[in-house]
């Protein structure tokens, strides 16, 4: 539970209980939440639990969702509408910032055209949203200039669908997980990055132990531990191991004929593209994978009747992206493993409403309700709708090509919308000289301080989680409500709101919209317009599976009171969702017929080199999110991976004299950050995995997006961020330390902190903490807290031991009993146990004996440390879950739930669990 001390978002007039349904808004698992908020004269107070009725997760939620209520305070949030960048900016009203966007945009519009200007959007946004500002950019100032983040996910998917099917669809849902007999996880970390989806896997495999688990990734994830299977893939080689499984299933005879020759067509010609993977031994060669995996691995899918391939960032995250996806596509359609329960390819969306913005066309190259930009039958269809005065008919400039015709100075004006494209984007450094000679940048947010907001010159407050109400589409297509809980804090307002009054004031018609659900049904009803249902397409020009025929004309009622969707939804009141798509071959092509897709296996664009020797990998982590806007706000989040950091195989971290936990300095020919090194045996030599989260709000220098390479997929737009060639050498300091500041506290520090060469900072609960690191010698730096915290008076307690010689400094400030901050500097292996000291700041008072142990360094027992944390949700360390382990005897991780609870809530440390008991297991038999 959280309690919300802002007044703003305080109704303190009544004592009340209100219960809401809405939608998590991480991932693209799309899980239902139940949320309950206690106004009462003390303050409002929130509880997140997971939606028991919602489809999508039936009551369960991962650790994020989990601590959703802490993220919802008021204190890094903007307010009010500003005008000025960073350091320069000024309160103003939405009357002035309307104005001034709308004369701006206007203004490059008349001096250097349409595409003079551009927006950045984001899978953040709601579908309403999204719809409404895709309406304004490409129905009435003309230009397909609007791209999305999500670019950046599902892009090649998007690409692979509409070559495949005719159109952009997942023609699969959750339930086929169930009935399937093997899952192929492909490029996707499902246990971190999808956890409900993953424990939903892992429920169906404990009630049927014949279902077989493969998982393609060239590192041995938390997802693999559970797997029948892991095939430990060379980076970007996907496509050479479904070519190769395609010719063997082909040369085999494990085809339906009978839906090959019905149901496709240009299977000769991709036969003839494959040609090469038909030789085993190349395929064994080219994808690193051993010949016993490969073969064996080929076997059972083909001997499997249904199979479900889920493929995410590792497949659509590259430069042969598209052709990834296709070369899976094109193995379920050759053995008709499509269409019925229990067999599809499947594509995850990383966002929670990627597909919402799909379904609107989101992306620079489409057009709403799954049309086509380039398609005269289709820009009048949406044109005449719209009854707009212009239509964009020719694909604007994706994501990666969109910053960079900013920073040309083709894009004058740009509005950026709840995303940080500064951090998120590869080469993110040209993204920042970008918006810095950009001459007009408009950043719509809920966050003040971003790395993208330094640039805006109007700031806009938008809604966040909690406020915001309309719809999302998860990865199943399944349409859910996110309802607001919380009223809109001081001058916040809905993304579409404030576009919808920069398009009247530029004296456009058709934006007159009340509220969310005006813009739903505006949005229905162009998905069904010209369109039928599959038993009647042939009536129809433009037929689309896309279509809300049913939801059309919904009552404000009845848009709050609706219920989870999956489209296509072709009647009012159509009681059983199409959970399985082309369940009678019917494609989105003209002949309905889907297309086998010609994919040739390529080498990524840039290799490694004598200069380059690595290959660097980028993902997320199991408890943060994006770039931790939002997650980073959590004590209950920072502390399982609490710094920068990445992982590299040990016998490579000899070879490049690289010590375990060290820094490093990771340096691509694109630019360079500096992570602390983690030893993982799950890396396979010559590569490092980094995650992608840290921002320059959070830490000096670890923006891995600096790091990685532009290259993008010729078809699809979407950047490679799984293989950037790059080097790694020690970042040398002279000490190193850790600094304490409790809540309240933090920003008497900020100018201190520039000093270092290197900081990062950890939220934890009561406090912040920093890890820091200096290159000046010891006896030079400011090197105790009366340095930091220039207000320390009399009042202030302050006890502190040095030496000198051995490089070491503690140092205490108490107030009233009350520990307000502590510095440690020592040699890394003498520094202090993190969670100990942070234990500390929950206390009311300090007693003489915590005292003692503060100065010292360390706890009087060290019975009480009980390791990095692996349970979030019960906060049960590693040290003490070996421990048990060891002592009882331990086999299952059920056996850890029962006595340390550890992996009983959300189930995300489940395969992390697994894995202390493997590692314990082997040292027994060792």
């Amino acid at each position: 539970m959280n309690s919300i001390q802002n007044l703003e978002h305080s109704r303190s007039d009544q004592a009340e209980t209100i219960i809401t349904k809405t939608t998590c808004p991480y991932c693209g698992v799309g899980c239902g939440v139940d949320v309950t908020v206690n106004h009462k004269v003390q303050g409002t107070t929130v509880q997140v639990a997971g939606d028991f009725e919602h489809p999508s997760n039936f009551g369960r939620l991962c650790i994020k969702g989990s601590n959703l209520a802490d993220t919802l305070g008021l204190e890094t949030r903007v307010l009010h509408p500003m005008f000025g960048r960073k350091n320069h900016r000024k309160v103003t009203t939405w009357d002035a910032a309307i104005e001034k966007i709308a004369d701006q945009f206007q203004a490059c519009i008349d001096q250097y055209g349409r595409d003079s200007v551009a927006f950045y959007v984001s899978g953040q946004l709601l579908t309403e949203d999204y719809y409404l500002v895709n309406k304004f950019v490409k129905g009435y100032l003309g230009t397909a200039n609007i791209d999305t983040n999500s670019r950046l996910c599902m892009s090649s998917a998007v690409a692979a669908h509409k070559r495949a099917f005719g159109e952009d669809i997942v023609p699969a849902s959750y339930e086929d997980f169930e009935f399937t007999d093997m899952v192929v996880l492909v490029g996707s970390n499902t246990a971190w990055c999808h956890p409900v989806l993953y424990q939903r896997i892992m429920q169906a495999k404990s009630k049927n132990p014949d279902l077989f688990v493969v998982v393609v990734d060239p590192r041995f994830t938390s997802t693999c531990e559970q797997a029948d299977l892991h095939l430990p893939i060379l980076p970007g080689q996907d496509v050479a191991l479904f070519n190769g499984l395609l010719q063997f299933l082909y040369k085999n005879n494990f085809i339906d004929q009978h839906f090959v020759d019905t149901h496709t067509e240009g299977l000769d010609t991709l036969l003839e593209s494959t040609q090469t993977e038909a030789d085993f031994d190349s395929v064994v060669k080219r994808t690193g994978i051993s010949a016993e995996k490969l073969k064996f691995f080929f076997e059972k899918f083909a001997t499997t009747e249904k199979v479900v391939s889920l493929f995410s960032m590792g497949v659509n995250q590259s430069s042969q992206g598209v052709n990834k996806a296709n070369s899976i596509i094109n193995c379920h359609l050759l053995t008709g493993k499509i269409g019925k329960l229990g067999a599809a390819p499947f594509s995850m969306t990383g966002q929670p409403n990627a597909m919402g913005g799909r379904e609107v066309g989101g992306l620079a190259n489409m057009l709403a309700a799954h049309m086509d930009i380039d398609n005269p039958s289709h820009q009048t269809l949406v044109q005449n709708f719209w009854n707009s005065p212009v239509i964009a008919n020719q694909a604007g400039l994706k994501a990666v090509d969109l910053f960079q015709a900013v920073e040309s100075g083709k894009i004058k004006a740009i509005w950026i919308m709840a995303t940080n494209p500064v951090v998120s984007l590869p080469d993110a450094d040209q993204v920042k000289r970008a918006l810095n000679k950009c001459e007009f940048v408009v950043v719509s947010d809920i966050c003040a301080d971003t790395d993208t907001t330094s640039y805006a010159d109007v700031l806009l407050p938008a809604l966040g989680w909690g406020e915001k109400d309309g719809t999302v589409t998860n990865s199943e297509r399944r349409i859910s409500r996110q309802r607001a809980f919380l009223p809109a804090p001081k001058q916040a307002k809905a993304d579409w709101w404030a576009v919808a009054e920069v398009a009247k004031k530029l004296g456009f018609s058709g934006f007159d919209f009340n509220n969310a659900c005006d813009i739903f049904n505006e949005h229905a009803a162009l998905s069904a317009h010209q369109n039928a249902s599959v038993d009647q397409r042939d009536q129809v020009e433009n037929f689309r599976y896309f279509n809300l025929k049913g939801l059309m004309n919904l009552s404000l009622d009845e848009y709050d009171h609706l219920r989870p969707t999956q489209w296509p939804v072709w009647e009012k009141g159509q009681s059983v969702a199409v959970e399985q798509l082309f369940d009678r071959g019917s494609f989105s092509h003209r002949n309905k017929k889907a297309k086998l897709i010609p994919t040739v296996a390529i080498d990524p664009v840039h290799a490694v080199s004598e200069d380059y020797p690595l290959v660097l990998n980028t993902g997320r982590i199991r408890d943060q999110w994006h770039t931790m806007t939002r997650t980073g706000l959590s004590a209950n989040l920072t502390t399982h991976r609490a710094e920068p950091f990445c992982e590299i195989h040990p016998n490579d971290a000899l070879k490049f004299g690289i010590r375990d936990k060290a820094l490093v300095e990771v340096k691509s020919q694109w630019g360079s950050c500096v992570l602390r090194v983690t030893l993982a045996q799950g890396v396979r030599r010559g590569q490092i995995f980094a995650p992608i989260h840290w921002t320059e709000q959070v830490a000096s220098d670890a923006r891995v997006g600096k790091v990685v390479n532009p290259v993008v997929d010729a078809i699809s737009g979407e950047p490679e961020f799984k293989h950037t060639p790059v080097a790694i050498q020690p970042f040398h300091t002279t000490w190193q330390g850790v600094l304490y500041v409790r809540d309240g506290f933090e920003q008497q520090i900020k100018t201190s902190l520039q000093t270092f060469a290197w900081w990062a900072k950890v939220k934890i609960a009561k406090a912040v903490r920093f890890e820091i690191a200096d290159r000046h010698n010891f006896d030079q730096t400011q090197k105790n807290l009366k340095s930091f915290l220039p207000f320390v008076d009399e009042t202030y307690e302050w006890l502190s031991i040095e030496d000198v010689s051995a490089q070491m400094s503690h140092s205490i400030i108490l107030k009233d009993g009350i520990l307000i901050a502590s510095l440690y500097i020592a040699p890394s292996d003498m520094l202090p146990d993190r969670d100990w000291v942070a234990s500390l700041f929950k206390r009311e008072r300090l007693s003489a004996l915590h005292r003692k142990a503060l100065l010292a360094g360390m706890p009087m027992s060290a019975a009480n440390n009980d390791g990095p944390l692996v349970c979030s949700c019960f906060k049960v360390g590693k040290n003490k879950i070996i421990e048990a382990i060891k002592t009882q005897n331990i086999t299952h991780e059920k056996q850890v739930t029962a006595c340390l609870k550890a992996g009983g809530n959300c189930g995300s440390c489940l395969p992390e669990i697994r894995g202390l008991i493997k590692t314990c297991q082997l040292e027994v038999e060792a």
